[in-house]
């Protein structure tokens, strides 16, 4: 009798409520991991410009938005490449919703720049996402008053989700994915993962693959859809744009030019060694090559690799000058200029394929 009082003891604590008990605890783990990664977050902040923009906008104090009289479709972004990938998504919803507008947000600094940049004509406004905390939640929610939320890929938020759901706020995830790393992540913490995803109203997963994992973190098969990848859904222009006639001309790309894009630590090493190879087997035709590191905040360390090649350089934020035309690489330290100089290129290597990268 005993024994089975005890096996019924452990059962109701198996199925106690996740949403009473697992997100006070969560939201106590957030605070306390606040405070102890403050003193990380001001170094950053001081020493390298992050953290530091934008930080009221995180705390849920955003600009005022000009036309209050139209409904509103939140559409977020974490970066550089979720926000380029929106761009024929954010023209598609005011086409088809011409009496709503779209803000957009950020979580990176370089996304909230491209964001800024590309959507300066169609969003409302362009802001930082809030910071996981119910009061930064509720403060956006309550001044936005969103009709819907757009996540872009697999930004799962557990207060950001439930408090969207307490305000009738639909949301969805467009374009989602889940890499195997983080699905080991969150298979942890299932039980938490399936009570969060019943918040979610909409998952659009870009592959099966990707459908089938979220599925199994118990999110309700009737939300799941395959659409693929939108980043197909990005138009490249055939024609020279403004932008890749100037690089032609900056640095007169006459002979073969090598892309290798949206590089990781460490492969620009290894591609600078394998173009020192290909250089030598090509005496009479020399390529040229250009990178373009994933992160922006590692353009300084490629710089530094570069000086150290033996290669002449030339850097796109640099000024124009008369040996950028003679340089051997050209360091693309830019962020949104990549696809206007693919054109240029007889050979692209898409960074991140040399690892694994989740």
């Amino acid at each position: 009798m005993k024994k089975q009082d005890s096996d019924l003891s452990s059962q109701r604590r198996l199925n106690f409520p996740l949403s009473t008990f697992n997100f006070p605890l969560y939201n106590l783990i957030l605070a306390i991991g606040f405070v102890i990664l403050s003193p990380r977050f001001a170094f950053d902040a001081i020493t390298k410009g992050k953290y530091a923009s934008g930080f009221r906008q995180r705390l849920g104090y955003l600009p005022a938005i000009v036309d209050e009289s139209k409904l509103i479709i939140w559409l977020h972004c974490v970066s550089v490449g979720e926000t380029n990938a929106a761009q024929p998504l954010v023209k598609k919803i005011l086409a088809e919703f011409p009496q709503h507008q779209i803000v957009v947000s950020t979580t990176t600094r370089t996304g909230q720049n491209l964001a800024r940049e590309l959507f300066k004509s169609d969003a409302a406004t362009v802001f930082y996402f809030p910071f996981d905390f119910k009061f930064a939640v509720r403060r956006v929610l309550k001044h936005i008053k969103p009709q819907a939320v757009l996540i872009m890929e697999t930004e799962i938020w557990f207060n950001f989700l439930r408090e969207c759901r307490k305000q009738n706020v639909k949301t969805a995830l467009i374009n989602g994915r889940l890499s195997p790393t983080s699905f080991r992540n969150y298979k942890l913490i299932r039980g938490f993962m399936s009570e969060v995803l019943t918040n979610l109203d909409l998952a659009l997963m870009q592959s099966e693959s990707d459908a089938n994992r979220i599925l199994q973190l118990g999110i309700a098969p009737g939300k799941v859809t395959v659409t693929g990848n939108v980043k197909f859904d990005l138009s490249f222009d055939a024609n020279e744009t403004d932008l890749t006639r100037e690089f032609r001309e900056r640095f007169e790309v006459k002979t073969p030019l090598i892309i290798a894009a949206s590089t990781h630590e460490p492969e620009e090493k290894w591609i600078v060694e394998a173009f020192k190879r290909l250089r030598a087997d090509f005496p009479n035709d020399k390529p040229r090559l250009l990178i373009a590191p994933r992160h922006p905040e590692r353009f300084g360390a490629v710089e530094n690799l570069l000086k150290n090649s033996g290669f002449s350089f030339a850097k796109r934020s640099g000024e124009t000058a008369i040996h950028d035309k003679e340089a051997e690489i050209i360091l693309l330290d830019s962020i949104g200029e990549l696809k206007s100089v693919y054109s240029l290129a007889e050979i692209v290597f898409v960074g991140g394929s040399l690892m694994t990268k989740g």
